[in-house]
């Protein structure tokens, strides 16, 4: 675990939290946080990163006090810098101009971004006409609608499916992964509705992280007085969650980032979430402010152990470096090459805010 972010003292008379579980760091994140700090210890000049690593405020602040600087264009990095893109994914010319600027580049998208990228392709190819389910301005839907702008139509709502043009005999109804079930339905729905013959993946583009967690959420919070969510305002998969505990017109919905803005007066039993970008040592900052006189009760859901590896060109760079010990994890590794999934990014921030 990270370090604490400091003891909260707030006022209230808390008798029972629900934990969800799965909550927190999804795969991409770990990897997307892993691989970033193998790049800061791997290199002694500053690490670009090309957006926020993960849209979570507290990550960001670590990297940032390691040296690591955050911009929202290439323009920014200086020639030679290494440079990170972040999990989201990127257009395919902001990667192509990376290569072209950084002395070292390594893409973080996360592959389950990389899956649609790929069905974007495939689909524009086949000479398709794709209706994107996205939120506007969302770096990971810029990306996206970036790989073939020309065939691509983002949508928000049911509404908006039937005001687009005709879109001839060939259409696909693709998604940003981060979405709400409940949103991801309603624009399926009006879709089928339009085009008799439309194409969707086999398997749905929501993250498997995504609906793991909504469904956690589901789980208890008809039994809650209230339900606090944690992570930052601009964590769309977050924001899905706050979306889906305020239609169970029930708890009230709390939205933080950290333990230090719970409200004040908080009672009865209280359901406790958290985005798959958020740090779990909030989660426990939130438990210990909230301090239940009945205790904690964890409601699982599902267990989750899907591991994804760092990028190849990294792993390639690490296997490279024989001392591991100068990455801080017990000495060198004996097999020569460093066990990225023996090791969570909790503990690979907590260790690089060590040095």
């Amino acid at each position: 675990m990270g370090p604490s972010t400091g003891r909260v003292f707030i006022t209230m008379t808390v008798d029972h939290v629900l934990l969800a579980e799965p909550r927190g760091f999804c795969a991409g994140v770990e990897m997307a946080i892993k691989a970033l700090t193998w790049m800061v210890r791997a290199f002694d000049e500053p690490v670009y990163c090309y957006h926020e690593i993960v849209h979570n405020k507290i990550v960001v602040e670590r990297f940032e006090a390691q040296g690591v600087i955050f911009v929202d264009s290439i323009d920014e990095v200086p020639e030679g810098a290494p440079i990170m893109l972040s999990a989201h994914g990127s257009a395919p010319e902001v990667t192509e101009q990376a290569k072209n600027v950084g002395g070292y580049t390594v893409d973080a998208v996360c592959p389950l971004v990389t899956k649609v990228h790929h069905e974007v392709k495939t689909r524009t190819k086949e000479g398709y006409q794709i209706v994107y389910v996205g939120h506007a301005g969302h770096e990971e839907a810029v990306g996206t609608i970036a790989v073939a702008p020309e065939a691509m139509h983002r949508v928000e709502t049911p509404e908006e499916v039937s005001e687009l043009p005709e879109l001839g005999e060939k259409v696909a109804l693709l998604a940003q992964t981060t979405l709400s079930h409940r949103d991801w339905e309603g624009v399926t729905d009006a879709a089928q509705e339009r085009w008799s013959n439309l194409w969707s993946p086999g398997r749905s583009d929501l993250c498997f992280a995504t609906t793991n967690r909504q469904s956690a959420l589901l789980a208890l919070v008809d039994r809650c007085d209230s339900v606090i969510v944690i992570g930052s305002t601009n964590s769309s998969n977050t924001k899905a969650l706050v979306k889906l505990a305020e239609q169970a017109n029930g708890p009230e919905v709390i939205w933080i980032n950290r333990a230090d803005e719970l409200p004040e007066g908080l009672s009865g039993t209280v359901g406790v979430t958290a985005g798959a970008s958020a740090p779990e040592e909030t989660v426990e900052d939130v438990l210990n402010a909230l301090n239940p006189s009945e205790g904690v009760s964890v409601i699982s859901h599902t267990e989750e152990d899907e591991y994804f590896p760092p990028p190849r060109n990294l792993r390639e760079l690490l296997s490279a470096i024989r001392f591991f010990g100068g990455f801080g994890f017990a000495g060198p590794m004996p097999s020569g090459h460093l066990n990225d999934r023996s090791i969570n990014a909790a503990d690979a921030l907590q260790n690089l805010n060590a040095h």
